[in-house]
Formats: structure tokens, sequence, C-alpha cells
């Protein structure tokens, strides 16, 4: 037996060529700096480093916004598919089911229902990486059905809007979702529900100009593109540049169109904060709030430990001062006159 052969393979192999996983860097599109992803999912997808808000999928965005990242999930209402059986370059059936299996998705919206720092609320999502979020009859009929569950729920309404507008290969049936879709809404005001809008980048086209403009509160995203039509068609139609920074939610904000504009990484508090004073309810502390402080706690047992030695001497020093007020209140006036020789 030939012993050169004959032998034990090693079990690390260092030779080989090992297979990295993709996407593990991510490119910020304005620096072009390289950021972890790691790093980017801690930070809800905005870069550290320059505040550039990447696209963020909607499942990840309920996540981020609910308490410990726990929501009850809308079914998705069943729609007639193609009704005016629509080709172009290739079918529109054909274009869902690229979709559906490159998504993961049936449509473009996802709603659900959870608890932002223990209030109810339900909120409604629209997924740009279906189809560009385009809304058709699938997507109107999902934004429906779950304003009518907060209806019945009695539950502040929050849409997440990222849209390029009406979907072309449903035609007038696409356009049709827009009057529906206001009608609901109008079903969320007379039920005395607040109802939040947060604009994100892009959100364009019939959506801006319907659902998306009737909120109780514009919230936006910073640097969302926002408008009907696009800047680029914009200039062409009228032959005039635009001004910096046109269409975008720093712009909008300056002249009225949007309330206020806020971090991503903010949203969630904002929201809360929001919905506290349009509902008239004391702010409650999520779970999640109550874990943090009792980890900053355990990483500073010092401190805390001074706190709590520092009560006993507050509490005598309010009972001494207590003490004092109600024998000045129960002593009789004394009137002392000066004497007289």
């Amino acid at each position: 037996m030939n012993w050169i052969t004959d032998y034990v393979r090693p079990k690390f192999d260092f030779l080989s060529r090992k297979e990295m996983p993709e996407n593990l860097w991510i490119k910020d599109p304005e620096s072009g700096e390289m950021v972890f992803h790691a790093d980017l999912e801690a930070n809800q997808y905005v870069v550290p480093s320059s505040g550039y808000h990447l696209a963020i999928r909607a499942e990840e965005r309920l996540k981020f916004l609910f308490d410990d990242g726990e929501y009850e999930v809308f079914p998705q209402p069943q729609v007639a598919i193609d009704p005016l059986k629509f080709r172009d370059e290739r079918r529109y059936t054909d274009k869902l089911k690229e979709n559906r299996t490159k998504t993961g998705v049936e449509d473009t919206i996802h709603a659900g229902t959870g608890e932002i720092h223990g209030q109810k609320v339900t909120a409604c999502v629209q997924d740009f990486k279906f189809m560009g979020g385009s809304l058709g009859m699938a997507a109107g009929e999902a934004i429906i059905a779950s304003m009518e569950q907060a209806v019945n729920r009695k539950t502040p309404y929050v849409l997440f809007a990222a849209s390029g507008g009406a979907r072309m290969q449903e035609g007038i049936l696409s356009l049709m979702q827009l009057p529906r879709t206001t009608v609901a809404v109008q079903m969320l005001r007379e039920a005395g529900l607040p109802y939040i809008v947060v604009l994100t980048n892009p959100t364009t086209g019939g959506v801006s100009a319907s659902y998306a403009m009737l909120g109780d509160i514009h919230i936006a995203e910073p640097g969302a593109l926002i408008g009907f039509a696009g800047p680029r068609v914009i200039e062409q139609t009228i032959r005039e540049k635009l001004p910096e920074g046109f269409q975008r939610s720093e712009y909008l904000k300056e002249h009225g169109m949007v309330d206020i504009v806020v971090p991503r990484t903010e949203m969630k508090d904002t929201i809360s904060n929001v919905l506290t004073i349009l509902t008239q309810q004391p702010h409650r502390k999520s779970k999640t709030s109550d874990v943090e402080a009792k980890s900053a706690a355990e990483a500073n047992p010092e401190s805390t430990s001074a706190e709590q030695a520092d009560q006993p001497a507050v509490a005598a020093e309010k009972t001494t001062t207590e003490s004092s007020s109600k024998k000045a209140v129960d002593s009789p006036a004394v009137d002392i006159k000066p004497a007289t020789a």
C-alpha cells in the first residue's frame, strides 16, 4: 500500500476558496462609503455617517414600528387577475408571477395591527419592490380592507406611502381605486379615528393625488421625492430649471405641504407622540423601553445605588418641610404692638 495515497485528509481546508455571501457590504449612494449590512440593519437601513435613507421592505418597516416587532398580519383580499388581458412586451400575468417570485409577497400592500408604546394601531405599508408600489385593484382592496379593520377595532390608522402611481396594466380599474380609497379615508374621519400618512421615497403619481395627501398629519422621511409628475417631466414641459431640492420632503415642508420631516430612527416615537395628542390618551412606555431601562440600571449599579441612597434623605427633608409648614398654618396669628413710653 502506497503511503502517499493512503492518508487521512485534514479536517481544515485552508487552500480552497470560500464562497462569500452577497450584500455583506452596501454602498452609500451619496458618499460612496461601504457600510456593513449588520450596521445598516441595526440603524433601520439609514447610513450612520450621511443619514441617507435606503429602501426598506414592508415587513421590516412594520417590525421597526411595532413594539417588540410583533403584529397581526391582515390577509390579502382576493381580486380578479388581469381582467383586461393586458399585454405589451410580455403578458401582465407573467409580470405578476415574476414579481411574486422575486419579492415573496402577493402584491404591494402589507397591513396589520399591533402596539406602538402600548397603544393599539393599524398600519399599512406600500412595498416599492413589488412593481414600483403601483396601485392596482389588489392594492386598493387591501388598503380599504385595512381601513375597515381600523374602524371595526377603533384604532388609529398609519399609512406608509411609497408608489410610482396607478398600475397602467389595469387601466381604468386602477384609477377607480383613487376615489374608493378616498371614501375609505372618509370612513376613518366619520369614526373619529386619527389618520397619519408617512411619505417615503418616492410617493408620486395618482397616489400623491389621493389618499396619500388626505391625512390628518403628514410626516415625511428626509430626502423623499414627493409629487405628481417627476421633475424631469416638469422641466421639459415648462422649459425652465426647477429650484434646488424641488419636490423633496424638506422643500415641501418649507412650502406647507408636509407637517414634519422625521428620520426613520425617530419615526416610532414621533408617531406615538402624535397619536397621544390626537387621541388625548396618556403616553405609555413599551415593554422594550422597560427592558432597556432595566439593562441600563444593571450596567450602572453605582448610579442606581446612589439614587436609592438619596431617596430617604429627600423623603426626610420633605417631611420636615411639610411639618414646618403645617405648624406655621396651625399657629394663631399674634398681634404684636410696639411698646409705648
